[in-house]
């Protein structure tokens, strides 16, 4: 397959030194751009996925009339932050 370019943009000198200054070694503005972009594109594709999830699951609650309480779903999150939080301050 052949390759292809994304256009050329123009920016400000202080953002160019910006993503410049924080390149690792051995890796090139062109690779951190491109890297840049498909995390980006990666990111839009999760919440894309994630609000079709959220109006899929309202509508499913609207048509069934099953709904949580939200202090029921806080209390889980809640229950859930603190498992992981307990998992990051053992030692390992």
């Amino acid at each position: 397959m052949k390759s292809a370019t994304f256009p050329s943009i123009r920016v400000e000198p202080e953002l160019r030194d910006a993503a410049e200054s924080v390149l690792d070694e051995g890796e090139t503005l062109s690779g951190f751009v491109e890297q840049s972009i498909r995390e980006g594109i990666e990111r839009r594709r999760n919440q894309s996925e994630f609000i079709a999830r959220g109006i899929a699951s309202r509508e499913a609650a609207r048509r069934t009339g099953d709904y949580l309480p939200a202090s029921d779903v806080l209390e889980k999150l809640e229950r859930r932050l603190d498992a992981l939080r307990d998992t990051r301050r053992k030692p390992r």
